[in-house]
């Protein structure tokens, strides 16, 4: 059984390899710095889910590192086996990401270590693409710290029963890339019938079409009003046979006259802005229980069949 279990976790900690391109990590962060341009400035950034040999989080940073105005800058990776290392950066030569203070660690680099741990209580901003199968933990883990974070995570997140009530009460909310992005993969993945190529380098590739960036740190997307013109009518906004609300299939076609609970796709959140909308809860998709809400843990129906994941929203005016 425990050789199964060591086979296992190798493998799932083989499916949680995607390596972010510096442009998208550029693009983020590049917003952030737009919006509030000291975001950074005597900040310790800390990528705990990153090989410096690989990780772009830790050469977009090493790079930058004066320009942000950084106080230092570390990256920790794990490794299924082997014990390995922090590596710490205060300056000297930017263009070099290869400059930096290398420590062995004693244990295999998990987040959840006590030695990424300790690291992880002297970091100020955490920027990482952290492994899916563990989000709901590495999540729990930076607010059980009270860390400030830009983080890649799956859309799906938005209604883990760990992560909803977080963005209900306006502790997280996404950042600005929300959507298709594409990640270099190790050579060890097998391939796959969709979202899977290989380039002419022969370098391997995978996209994910519900991508997002999942952040506490203040940016100008969350405080657009969301412009709509649709209005309210009975035919074309259904009730739920389970729930007082209506369903609204698009984001834009959200009418501007409804004032009481509305069903939304959960993509709303690329266009959530918190002083335009309450959100009051969520539903699930086909009673699989991924969503959460205490008063409304279950799936929403049309005419007795289940609606596909929806956030419940209403107008704040």
């Amino acid at each position: 059984m425990a050789k199964n279990n060591n086979l296992h976790k190798a493998k799932t900690a083989k499916n949680d390899e995607f390596y972010t391109q510096f442009s998208d990590i550029q693009k983020e962060i590049e917003k952030y710095l737009e919006y509030n341009p000291d975001v950074f400035r005597n900040q310790v950034v800390y990528c705990n889910c990153d090989d410096p040999k690989q990780s772009n989080f830790w050469k977009y940073f090493h790079l930058n590192f004066n320009h942000f105005g950084l106080k230092k800058l570390i990256a920790t990776h794990y490794h299924e086996i082997e014990p390995t290392y922090k590596i710490e950066y205060t300056g000297e030569d930017d263009n070099d990401c290869e400059i930096g203070d290398i420590t062995p660690l004693k244990t295999n680099g998990d987040f959840r270590s006590p030695e990424c741990t300790k690291l992880l209580k002297e970091a100020d901003i955490i920027v990482t693409n952290p492994p899916f199968s563990l989000f709901r933990e590495y999540i729990a883990q930076l607010i059980d710290y009270d860390k400030k974070f830009i983080v890649i995570g799956s859309q799906n997140a938005i209604i883990y029963k760990e992560i909803f009530p977080l963005i209900q009460n306006n502790e997280v909310w996404t950042g600005y890339r929300f959507g298709e992005m594409k990640f270099r993969v190790p050579d060890t993945s097998e391939p796959r019938a969709t979202r899977f190529w290989i380039d002419e380098t022969g370098q391997k590739w995978r996209s994910l079409g519900n991508a997002m960036w999942l952040t506490n740190l203040d940016n100008d997307r969350r405080h657009k009003i969301l412009k709509l013109t649709k209005k309210y009518t009975p035919e074309e906004y259904p009730k739920y046979d389970n729930y007082d609300a209506i369903n609204v299939n698009k984001v834009l076609d959200i009418p501007v006259d409804y004032a009481g609970v509305m069903g939304v796709p959960i993509t709303f959140m690329d266009k959530y802005n918190p002083d335009q909308f309450e959100i009051v809860g969520c539903s699930y998709d086909y009673g699989r229980p991924t969503g959460w809400n205490e008063n409304i843990n279950m799936a929403v129906s049309v005419e007795g069949k289940n609606v596909y994941k929806r956030l419940l929203i209403k107008h704040k005016q």
